[in-house]
């Protein structure tokens, strides 16, 4: 029978990844579609390596795609 040996983490190494993780931005923080289109109808948002189309629609709706 061989027994397995389990490291759990340190308090160092909990604490250095508690200071890289990024931090959540409070959800009550709302932008104002007015301040990302400018008086636009459409625009790109790069995310990642990924690029998503923002648009206002003539019937004042936003609608967010690949």
């Amino acid at each position: 029978m061989t027994a397995r040996i389990t490291h759990l983490p340190t308090a160092e190494t909990l604490s250095l990844r508690a200071r890289s993780a990024p931090q959540p931005q409070p959800a009550d923080e709302a932008l104002d579609s007015d301040s990302l289109l400018k008086g636009r109808r459409e625009i790109l948002i790069r995310h990642g390596d990924r690029v998503y189309r923002l648009r206002h629609t003539s019937n004042d709706k936003l609608i967010l795609t690949k």
